[in-house]
């Protein structure tokens, strides 16, 4: 018998890094995302293989029923892609005991749509398919082993964009929004050919006092704005303010100002700052402008954004 789970990747167009302080972001579910697929064998084991969208495995490993015997648990995540999936896998059991006997004699094989290097939630997407498969809630298996926002979690799960805001010890406010505007054929999506670590990103961003409530309720009030603009200037406008308002929290230069300066359009940072993908306006024309720079991998708003 086989049963299989998916969830969508994700990007965060407002409130990076705030959103940990109770600022509303607005996320955006990409299309590709990430399959776990179960299939029951005779061995005794765990049988694990993970692979790229053109099929071929990346990771493979054998786990035993010893190795998920109760244990204190580790006070790092691990390095080791073999240690990082266990320290997964067991967190997931002791949020439900009855996960244990779900691992032996299984073969389980993951599937990325995206390559991991992009960033859009290999970890969140992996993480949300076990808490499906393992009958937990996957907010508690992000919080026992990554942390974070959990605005990840909800894109895999979401089928369009959102509003995203975390409420103190509350379950956290997902709010679907309609956003399709008649302006999307002007938005676009580059890849900056470098994997940002948001984990060190957050980790810098709580080095810094906590932003004061006024600016909080600016950054959400820009997310509003940007759900809401009715046409291109207006949007960018929002675009604009928030990096700047963003630049000046985490005292970065706004990723436009240091590389594109010339660029014509806005260019807005999604997630961590230094990495993964931006968000430029502009026309299907302007997209070269990137490529002439090295940066090939562009994909037009409606084909990347449920």
């Amino acid at each position: 018998m086989k049963k299989s789970f998916y969830s969508h990747g994700k990007l965060l167009l407002s409130g990076e890094y705030t959103v940990l302080d109770g600022a509303t972001a607005m996320a955006l579910p990409t299309r590709l995302g990430q399959w776990l697929h179960v299939v029951e064998t005779d061995t005794e084991g765990l049988e694990w293989s993970s692979k790229n969208p053109d099929g071929a495995p990346w990771f493979t490993a054998l786990f035993q029923r010893e190795d998920f015997t109760e244990r204190a648990p580790e006070t790092a995540f691990p390095s080791g892609i073999r240690e990082r999936l266990l320290y997964l896998l067991r967190a997931a059991v002791r949020l439900n005991p009855e996960f244990a006997k779900k691992l032996m004699g299984v073969r389980v094989e993951t599937h990325l749509e995206f390559p991991r290097e992009w960033g859009l939630g290999s970890s969140s997407t992996l993480i949300s398919n076990l808490g499906l498969w393992a009958g937990t809630d996957p907010y508690d298996l992000l919080a026992a082993t990554l942390g974070g926002s959990g605005y990840d979690i909800a894109a895999a799960r979401s089928s369009g964009p959102f509003f995203y805001t975390l409420r103190g010890g509350n379950a956290p406010l997902v709010h679907p929004m309609p956003f399709d505007p008649v302006f999307a054929g002007d938005l676009f999506f580059v890849y900056l050919n470098q994997k940002q670590d948001s984990r060190e990103g957050i980790a810098r961003y709580r080095q810094r006092p906590a932003p004061s409530t006024e600016v909080l309720k600016t950054v959400s009030g820009l997310s509003l704005q940007l759900a809401n603009a009715s046409d291109l200037p207006a949007f960018r406008q929002a675009l604009d303010a928030h990096e700047a308002l963003l630049g000046e929290i985490l005292e970065m230069e706004p990723i436009k100002n240091r590389w594109f300066p010339d660029y014509p359009g806005s260019i807005k940072s999604l997630g961590a700052w230094g990495g993964d993908f931006i968000l430029a306006t502009g026309s299907s024309q302007d997209q070269d402008y990137f490529r002439q720079k090295g940066y090939s991998i562009v994909r037009p708003y409606r084909e990347f954004i449920l």
